[in-house]
This record gives C-alpha cells, sequence and structure tokens, in this order.
C-alpha cells in the first residue's frame, strides 16, 4: 500500500487556508477589531463598544465566514453583555410587526405557489401581450414584475424560469433563432452545457432584473423595504410621515416600478435583441420570429391549456389575496380616514377609560401584520373543494380521508428560509443598539461637512454608495448597517430623514451585476448557466437608470406623495436629543 504524498509545510498550510478559511476568519476578525474595543472600554464609551460589533458583523455578512443567520444572532449576545440593551429588548425586536408582516407575505406567496395560481398569471399576461420576440420578452418583464411586488422576487424568479426554458427550446426546435452560443462564441468543455445566445440571456436577464425592480413597489415585495420600515419606525416614533402600505406604493410605483421597468425593456432591447439594427443578424432572428409568432403563441398556449379550467383552490387563493390588498389598502391610506383610524380608540371615543375597557384597548393600534395574518390563517381553515358536503346528509361512500387545506405546513416549512426572520430581526437588534449607545449619532457627527453641501448631492452619494455597497453583499444586510448611519445623517445637516434614507433603501435592491448580489441573479446564473461576465456588462445600463429613477423620484413625484419633506419637521428636532 502506497504511503500518501507528504505536503511541504508551506503547502500544507495552504490547502488549510483554502479549505478552513471560515472558522480561522470568525476567530482572527475579532482578534483583529480587538484593539476597538479595548479602546472602547478604556473610555468606557459604549458607542465604540456598538461600534465594534458593527464593524465585526459587517465583515462576517460581506465574507459569509459564519451562515448569514447566525451572524445576525450576535446582538441577542453582545448587546446585553455591553450593557447597551437589556436581553428582553433586544430578543423583542427579534419579533416585530414588520417581521411579522414579512413573514406573512412570505407564506402568503407561498400558498399562491402551492395552488399554482401563479403560472396562470404568467402564461395568461403572455397569451394577452403577444408572442412574438419582442413582445414576449416585454409580456415576460411585466408579469415577472407584477408577480414580484407581492411574492419574493427569488421565487417569482424561480417561477419565470421553467416558462422562459419552454419558450426558448421551443425556438431552437422550429429554428427561429439561436438560443446557445456555438463553440467559436464561447468555447464549452465536454460534459459542460452550452452557454445561453445573447438573446436568450436576454430573456433571463430580463424575469431576474424585472423581479428586483417590481419587489421594490411593495412593503412585502423584498425584505429590504421592510428592513427599512422597521428601522425608520424604530428610529422616528414620533414621525408623522407614516411609511404604509399605500403610501409606499404611491411614492414607489410610478418611477421606480414602471419607468424603470420599460427602460430595462428598452436597455435590454438594443443591446441583446438588435433594437434600432434591423440589419444585424440579431436583428434578422427577431424578424424571423415575428413572422413565426403564431408558432411561438401556440406552445404558450398549450402550455396554458394544460392547467386546465380555475379550480376551486385557486379562485379561493385570488379572492383572499384580494382580502388582504384591500385590508392593507384601507388601514391607514392616510387621504381618507381606514378602518384603522376607526378602531384607534383614543380617537374616537376619548371619553372612555381606555385601561378599564381591554377590548376597546387592544384595538389602539392595529399593524399591518394584522390585515396580512388574517387571509393566511383562512388558507389553513379553508378545504381546496367542497364536494364533502354531498356526504353531509347522504348516504355511503364517505370520504375515506382528510380534505386538504388551501396551504399545507409541511409545505410551508419546507420553503420558508426561516433564517431572512433571523436577519431581519439582528438588524433592528442592531440599529436599536446603535441608537441608544450613540454610535450613529458620533459616525453622523464624523459626516457633519457634508452640511453645507446641496441636498441633491447629498442624496445623490446615498443613492450610489447604497447601490455599491449592494452589489457585493446581502441588501438586507446592507439596508442594517447604512439606514441608521443615514437617519442621523439626516439630523446632523437637519434634512427630512425620508429624503435620505427611503432612496438609498430602495436602491439597496438594484443589484444587476454579480450572481452574489441578488437571488435572482445566483438563480439565472446557475439554472441558465450564464457566466458573471455577461452579467457584469448586461448590468451596467439597468445600475445606471435605477440610480437615475431613485433621485428623480426623490426629488419630483416623492416631495408630492410627501410634501413634508420639503422642511426638517419638528419631531425630527426632538429626535436630534
Amino acid at each position: 500500500m502506497e504511503e500518501p504524498e507528504k505536503l511541504s509545510f508551506g503547502k500544507s498550510l495552504g490547502h488549510c487556508c483554502i479549505h478552513h478559511w471560515e472558522g480561522k476568519a470568525s476567530i482572527l476578525i475579532p482578534l483583529a477589531l480587538a484593539p476597538l474595543l479595548i479602546y472602547a472600554y478604556r473610555i468606557d464609551s459604549a458607542a465604540y463598544k456598538c461600534l465594534f460589533l458593527v464593524v465585526v458583523m459587517a465583515v462576517f455578512w460581506i465574507t459569509e465566514c459564519i451562515p448569514l443567520y447566525m451572524t445576525a444572532l450576535l446582538p441577542i449576545v453582545f448587546l446585553p453583555f455591553f450593557g447597551i440593551l437589556d436581553s428582553d429588548t433586544t430578543c423583542g425586536l427579534y419579533f416585530s410587526d414588520t417581521l411579522v408582516m414579512f413573514l406573512g407575505g412570505l407564506f402568503l406567496a407561498l400558498a399562491i405557489e402551492y395552488s399554482n395560481l401563479h403560472q396562470r398569471i404568467a402564461l395568461g399576461t403572455i397569451l394577452i401581450v403577444g408572442c412574438s420576440p419582442r413582445r414576449l420578452h416585454l409580456g415576460l418583464i411585466l408579469v415577472s414584475a407584477f408577480i414580484s411586488m407581492w411574492i419574493s422576487n427569488s421565487a417569482a424568479t424561480a417561477m419565470m424560469c421553467p416558462i422562459v426554458k419552454a419558450v426558448l427550446n421551443e425556438m431552437e426546435t422550429q429554428e427561429i433563432f439561436e438560443v446557445y452560443m456555438t463553440q467559436e462564441e464561447e468555447p464549452v468543455e465536454e460534459g459542460e452545457n452550452p452557454h445561453p445566445s445573447k438573446m436568450a440571456m436576454a430573456f433571463y436577464f430580463g424575469i431576474a432584473y424585472a423581479s428586483t425592480i417590481g419587489g421594490c413597489g411593495t412593503l412585502v415585495g423584498t425584505g429590504t423595504n421592510l428592513t427599512f420600515k422597521g428601522l425608520y419606525d424604530t428610529r422616528f416614533p414620533m414621525s408623522t410621515e407614516h411609511v404604509d402600505f399605500p403610501i409606499f406604493m404611491a411614492y414607489a410605483i410610478p418611477l421606480v416600478v414602471v419607468a424603470n421597468t420599460i427602460l430595462l425593456y428598452i436597455s435590454l432591447q438594443v443591446t441583446h435583441m438588435g433594437l434600432f439594427r434591423p440589419n444585424s443578424k440579431i436583428g434578422q432572428e427577431v424578424k424571423r420570429g415575428t413572422v413565426n409568432k403564431a408558432i411561438l403563441h401556440a406552445v404558450v398556449k398549450e402550455r396554458y391549456k394544460e392547467l386546465g379550467a380555475m379550480t376551486c383552490h385557486e379562485i379561493q387563493l385570488t379572492i383572499l389575496f384580494s382580502m388582504m390588498i384591500f385590508l392593507l389598502f384601507t388601514r391607514q391610506p392616510g387621504f381618507i380616514k381606514g378602518w384603522g383610524d376607526f378602531l384607534n380608540a383614543t380617537q374616537f371615543w376619548p371619553s372612555y377609560n381606555l385601561d378599564k375597557i381591554s377590548t376597546y384597548y387592544a384595538f389602539r393600534s392595529v399593524g399591518s401584520s394584522s390585515p396580512l395574518m388574517l387571509p393566511l390563517i383562512l388558507c389553513f381553515a379553508l378545504p381546496t373543494q367542497y364536494t364533502f358536503f354531498r356526504y353531509c346528509f347522504g348516504s355511503a361512500p364517505f370520504p375515506g380521508r382528510a380534505m386538504d387545506a388551501l396551504l399545507s405546513w409541511v409545505f410551508v416549512d419546507k420553503h420558508t428560509p426561516f433564517g431572512l426572520a433571523f436577519l431581519l430581526g439582528g438588524g433592528f437588534a442592531l440599529a436599536e443598539g446603535s441608537t441608544v449607545s450613540g454610535m450613529a449619532k458620533m459616525l453622523a457627527d464624523v459626516m457633519g461637512f457634508a452640511e453645507n453641501m446641496p441636498g441633491l448631492v447629498i442624496q445623490g452619494v446615498a443613492t450610489f454608495l447604497s447601490i455599491f455597497c449592494t452589489a457585493f453583499g446581502s441588501n438586507v444586510a446592507v439596508c442594517n448597517v447604512l439606514i441608521p448611519i443615514l437617519s442621523e445623517v439626516s439630523l446632523k445637516i437637519k434634512m427630512h430623514p425620508l429624503k435620505l434614507t427611503l432612496p438609498s433603501a430602495l436602491a439597496m435592491s438594484m443589484a444587476y451585476h454579480l450572481p452574489v448580489s441578488t437571488p435572482p441573479n445566483a438563480i439565472i446564473s446557475g439554472y441558465a448557466g450564464i457566466k458573471t461576465k455577461y452579467m457584469a456588462v448586461a448590468g451596467i445600463l439597468p445600475t445606471i437608470w435605477g440610480f437615475a429613477m431613485v433621485l428623480l423620484n426623490a426629488t419630483t413625484w416623492g416631495i408630492v406623495v410627501f410634501p413634508a419633506t420639503k422642511s426638517f419637521p419638528d419631531w425630527a428636532k426632538e429626535a436630534q436629543h
């Protein structure tokens, strides 16, 4: 038996560092930052203690030397240990109204997927829009953007990928256009799948980027939006400008979602599908596809026909989904009194002693999680169909099994990324700790030089910084670090907090360049075998448009939705102290 080859000390150390760097980094990073902690204890500064924790968590989140979700649990240990927050307060931040709203949104999205309603919506929209290559591309982008407003962008992308693949495979079968690159264009090793062509990549980029953009349209569209709401509400509880569901949609949809989606479509048409270049190779392929659009229409129609008639399961989910939207919209719409205002007993029944009337007292503050959880609970209570009624007063044969509910907990438990709840909760705890300790204010004081800069420049720098940082890490993690700092900066320079933080939060979702930037990018990269170099180039124009639209929205339409942001409010002056 041959003895194993002996490696030199240098090679052994290299192999050890390559394969076991995570464990070493998780020890070496805190040790490297230990002087900061020693200095904090030397001057007895809670701000520097919190800064040590923030820097360690930020580096852990960037390197992922330990899982993101476990990093998010560090505040439970260190905020009480440093004497910044007690354990009850810290742990309470891990299950706030905003976090429950996030979980409810995920569960309801899974209910739609469980009923297969999402595919009916997608295929039906494509049939309405049209099936020429350009119209098909537009249809896929529009439906991805719309669906991702209500379910997670990763779920929307994962749902659309098989639809895109089926359409592209049919195009290849009918020889409408090249779906894969040739060996000369992109060499392929033996056993490796062929790389998608430029036009095929346009379809995959379209659904991934549109899902990212659509998620910016509602509070439940992406975890970043809910993270922002939780951080803003925690830091500015006296704010008179409430970021509720309908107000957020009114702010984000016109420019950030609709205009951005249209610009995305035009960009990909120009760069990947030969728009304005009818005589180019790709332009000719698109023209040939337009001539054969009947074939594509037949493929999509066949897929839609396979779904059959709309089931009782899908009908009920449609009703419950509509119920959720209605309840969220009408809770506190802002421009009129909503049912949430009606249940505010202190406003409508001020003469009552609310401390003694528990029924009214319980309704003094109804958050967004309540109207979202109500239809979700019904999903577990209502059956998928009602044929069992025929047996209730009849004779045998009787049903031999229980009826399935609209949503299965086994399915929810299997497909819900519960770790994201830790990530959001960790961000809320870290933000509260940075405020209480004075760390965020300390960093804002360092950036006090921005007070003499034009407001547009400050917004532009904050937006650019947000887009840049989220390209290399989790957007929720970036939001947890940046938003508390920007909140304090806004107080320091006497700018309305919403004017600086809300555009930055939206910009944190717009990561188009790398597979690691956001889940939709990673999904299409793995599903279609798209190389990073093609994604990095394709994301240039969408990033430029995203930056421009967020900034334009903040300085024009945003002022219409939030007119109070024109000046520095009185409640913010109180928050400075």
